[in-house]
């Protein structure tokens, strides 16, 4: 038998939207009953499957946690294994990149700190969006090619949405 499903793990329903309060409530619970220090004197083996199942609930938390990474994963187990480095077939989301690209690069030539969060919070609401279109389109198989260019506008924004808090700390010192 295979390592169980991401969302088997927390006793989920596989789907993209979830309550993420309850899966860090959920992780949390987990987390402790794998603890490393609670196997402290069982057999060298006890201790090894401990790790690995510690190992695999973190890689879980993080996959699931993530709206790219879910969506991705959503694809994966949908028989929809999406190799991660593509040329994006979205003529009009690559112009969009552009256009941010661009705007960051001038709020970081004007060290606008201000600008910087408007821009955040625009991306904000951008992702919102996206995984909204994605939940709503992932498990209809027509949809399949869609789904798969929403995840990967999402893989983008969660990118520059990265790059947008560096620029801000290095604006804040």
């Amino acid at each position: 038998m295979g390592t169980p499903c991401h969302f088997a793990l927390f006793e989920l329903q596989p789907g993209f939207r979830l309550d993420l309060d309850q899966l860090a409530t959920r992780y949390r619970e987990l987390a402790r009953s794998v603890h490393p220090d609670r196997f402290a004197d069982a057999s060298e083996r006890e201790q090894r499957v401990a790790l690995e199942r510690s190992a695999s609930l973190n890689e879980a938390y993080q996959t699931l946690k993530s709206a790219p990474k879910r969506a991705r994963y959503l694809l994966a187990i949908g028989g929809n294994e999406v190799p991660l480095e593509v040329t994006v077939q979205d003529p009009e989301f690559l112009m969009q990149q552009m256009q941010w690209r661009e705007e960051l690069e001038e709020l970081q030539d004007d060290a606008d700190l201000a600008g910087v969060a408007v821009f955040k919070r625009r991306l904000k609401v951008a992702q919102e969006q996206l995984g909204e279109s994605f939940a709503a389109c992932w498990d209809d198989a027509a949809q399949r090619d869609q789904a798969e260019r929403l995840m990967r506008r999402m893989q983008f924004l969660d990118k520059l949405s990265y790059e947008v808090r560096q620029l801000e700390e290095r604006l804040d010192d």
